[in-house]
């Protein structure tokens, strides 16, 4: 008797402890949520004013500030482009750099000096690369202001992201796949290919999606290197090209309630936007998953 009265109220205080925990462990969700809830329930409710056909198949060329109308369809093209390109830029560097401190630079110096400058560039403020593509691209090689001058400060951004989340995802493989293929006398090369890669792939995936996300409505980047236009341009090489969170901060510096209205619905049209690309990866990424193949 003695020892159960004892054990009791431990028990007791455990329980206690882990409600306390647990409660504050919702508290805190919730306290996380509400800004988030608060921002998205914004967009909607006064983006929807203007989502309509007209808004997604238009552009603003020979709009007014003053006049009703218009639409994003030239940014809407300018953000895929541009968020393409550097796609095709910063992923295939980021998982390369990513694969070489896994596989190959452990305790090696350069692998640590690689290291060091992708925690750098991880803090580099997004007006800093837009800054050095405009003084080397644009000033220095004489380069005209397009899409592609865009894509190219946002993969800077981009490349850290990638090579940290695909990094972690590496390292998540256990190493027992790994040393089983080397015992059937598969090359390294062909086990990152065939084993390391597949394994961590949904990882990858998610990573890139983060990236893409991560720069998909950066301004900063954009204003100093892709410049302005009311016009479609449908070649990123040649000219201005416009984006979403250019042509959101564009019509929402203007006074008229007009443009604050196609503000919004800009900015919901991005938001869409990168919520469909989120899609499309996570049904890829289940399609591919080493379990849905087996």
């Amino acid at each position: 008797m003695t020892v159960q009265t004892g054990i009791q109220p431990l028990s007791f205080g455990r329980r206690a402890k882990d409600q306390a925990v647990r409660a504050l462990v919702y508290l805190a969700f919730a306290i996380a949520i509400v800004p988030l809830v608060s921002v998205l329930w914004l967009v909607v409710k006064n983006g929807l004013k203007r989502f309509d056909l007209e808004f997604l198949t238009h552009s603003m060329r020979n709009i007014g500030a003053r006049d009703a109308g218009g639409g994003a369809y030239h940014a809407i093209i300018g953000t895929l482009e541009q968020v393409l390109l550097a796609s095709l830029i910063a992923v295939p560097i980021g998982l390369l750099t990513a694969v070489y401190l896994v596989e190959y630079g452990n305790g090696r110096r350069l692998s640590r000096f690689i290291s060091f400058f992708v925690d750098i560039m991880t803090g580099v403020p997004s007006i800093v690369a837009g800054l050095f593509v405009l003084a080397f691209w644009i000033l220095v090689l004489g380069m005209p202001f397009s899409g592609f001058a865009g894509a190219l400060s946002l993969s800077i951004l981009m490349m850290p992201v990638v090579v940290r989340s695909t990094e972690e995802m590496l390292r998540l493989v256990p190493n027992e796949l790994r040393e089983a293929s080397y015992a059937l006398g598969v090359p390294k090369w062909r086990t990152i290919v065939k084993v390391v890669l597949p394994t961590a792939f949904t990882g990858i995936v998610t990573g890139v999606m983060l990236a893409v996300a991560r720069v998909a409505g950066e301004t900063a980047p954009l204003l100093l290197t892709v410049f302005f236009t009311d016009s479609i341009n449908e070649d990123p090489f040649n000219g201005p090209q416009m984006g979403l969170p250019l042509y959101v901060f564009g019509q929402s510096s203007l006074p008229q309630d007009i443009a604050i209205d196609r503000a919004w619905t800009g900015a919901l049209t991005l938001i869409l936007i990168v919520m469909l690309l989120n899609l499309v990866a996570r049904l890829i990424s289940w399609w591919r998953s080493p379990a849905k193949r087996g």
